[in-house]
């Protein structure tokens, strides 16, 4: 049974850091490339940021690049992402989902698993 489990959120104050993490089971970790996705109330699904199962390349919306950093612990079979100078525009749920493909994609229907999701509220 595939399992992702997100945690690290919380309410934090504009300008402060989180850092996220996915806890992954289930699956072969090494043969699936991660993102990390959000959804805001009445927003679709968008990426925050992905990487590549070798660890190679990630990706990063204009949104967030140069404030979130994606990386992964093969040992520990664990996603993270490092948010740095939150913004209110931030807040949303943050979803972990895997894809068993060797490139990042940016759209949500091309990731097989997620996990349930995690709060992150950025209050100014």
């Amino acid at each position: 049974q595939v399992q992702l489990v997100e945690s690290g959120g919380g309410l934090v104050q504009a300008g402060d850091s989180l850092r996220l993490s996915c806890a992954v089971s289930g699956l072969t970790f090494s043969t699936y490339s991660m993102a990390w996705f959000r959804q805001a109330p009445g927003k679709e699904r968008e990426i925050v940021a992905g990487i590549s199962r070798d660890g190679g390349s990630t990706y990063y919306p204009d949104s967030v690049k140069g404030r979130f950093t994606i990386s992964f612990d093969n040992a520990k079979n664990t996603v993270y992402l490092q948010m740095n100078s939150l913004k209110p525009e931030d807040t949303a749920v943050y979803y972990c989902g895997g894809r068993r493909r060797s490139g990042v994609g940016v759209n949500p229907n091309l990731y097989d698993h997620w996990g349930q999701g995690t709060q992150v509220t950025v209050s100014s």
